[in-house]
């Protein structure tokens, strides 16, 4: 797999092993792992950046550099590095704040047998009743002709210039909305591009949803009610949309809250309906509205939930409970058509005000 971000990895790899480089990359399935999951290194903040693997490779290379393994053959021995402080660590690393512990106990593995079943080796090693974990010193040691090379501290450098990578993008992402924030009047093909650009399917699932929230936001705004607890008292209030968390946080499935309706809002990328099940049971078959990421039209994706349900529980009544539970789909192309009536408007700016807002809250940039 050969992307831009090659080329740096490439350059690190001669670096430190000269012409021994290509020998070395075709021969780590670890390497080419990273390769892979470096790929939207320059392709903008909108591209996913899977900082959750590459985190958990990084900082148990980074216990296994720090104390002294590279250089020397006692890892076998190694009481391995505490849980906490690896969590800790990865939370302290750019974007990581708010990571979960998956890609440490089994996602990253699962993904790594999924792309190189042939291997031998596990990457992630774990005691389970310790709490203890250890990076499989196997995949660090490569044979090249007659020696036997560590690549571990190449692997740290990869990583580190990938995250340097990043925080440009991001910070020409955040330079970006606040440049087309000062001239909306003078260019409003650039701001809609550019937030298009933003709802894609292959963007990253962190700015989908703040520019999701974003968009909704607005769109809700102007739209209210007329109720009271008495016949004599009833009030117009104006719908707000509520951000509950962060992104990607284990929350039980509530991304937005409407007041003062208590409307649901679930935010997803996958098509996979057995994701959509569980958020529904989450809340005990509450109405929610799912923001799907996705170009397949509303009736498809509503349509594919149903055959879903009735696959999975077989009796129709229970099928049907699940489907009055799905309030509303919202797609990508609806999101688009939302946010073209938005332009209309004139809300373009507060648009992006909130997407910097979020933005900088969620990937904690001062």
């Amino acid at each position: 797999m050969q992307h831009s971000f090659t080329n740096k990895i490439m350059e690190i790899l001669k670096n430190n092993f000269g012409k021994s480089a290509d020998d070395i990359f075709q021969k780590s399935d670890l390497l080419k792992y990273i390769n892979r999951k470096t790929a939207s290194a320059h392709k903008g903040s909108k591209a996913r950046s899977s900082f959750a693997s590459i985190y958990a490779i990084y900082v148990l290379i980074e216990d296994y550099i720090s104390k002294g393994f590279n250089k020397k053959n006692k890892y076998a021995d190694y009481e391995g590095a505490i849980y906490t402080d690896l969590k800790g660590r990865m939370n302290e690393l750019p974007f990581g704040e708010k990571l979960q512990n998956h890609a440490l106990n089994h996602r990253m593995n699962k993904e790594f047998e999924k792309f190189y079943a042939d291997s031998t080796y596990t990457p992630i090693l774990r005691d389970v009743e310790t709490k203890r974990y250890w990076i499989n010193e196997h995949l660090l040691k490569i044979k090249h002709g007659s020696k036997t090379v560590n690549i571990s501290p190449s692997i740290q450098l990869i990583i580190e210039a990938y995250i340097a990578t990043k925080q440009q993008s991001f910070n020409m992402f955040i330079k970006t909305c606040e440049e087309l924030r000062t001239i909306t009047k003078k260019s409003p093909s650039k701001e809609k591009e550019f937030i298009f650009s933003l709802l894609e399917p292959n963007a990253d699932a962190r700015i989908f949803e703040i520019v999701s929230y974003a968009i909704l936001k607005f769109h809700y705004a102007e739209q209210s009610i007329f109720w009271g607890f008495e016949m004599n008292k009833i009030e117009e209030e104006k719908l707000k949309l509520y951000k509950t968390g962060r992104t990607n946080a284990n929350d039980g499935g509530i991304d937005f809250v409407m007041k003062p309706l208590g409307r649901f809002f679930q935010v997803t990328e996958t098509t996979n309906v057995k994701k959509y099940f569980l958020d529904i049971d989450k809340i005990e078959r509450y109405p929610i509205t799912f923001v799907i990421k996705s170009e397949l039209p509303e009736n498809q994706l509503k349509k594919a939930i149903k055959e879903g349900a009735e696959a999975q529980f077989v009796i129709k009544s229970i099928a049907q409970k699940y489907m009055k539970a799905v309030e509303e789909i919202i797609n990508l192309p609806k999101l688009k058509e939302i946010f073209e009536e938005l332009i209309k408007e004139g809300k373009t700016n507060f648009i992006l005000e909130e997407i910097i807002r979020q933005s900088r809250v969620e990937f904690n940039i001062e």
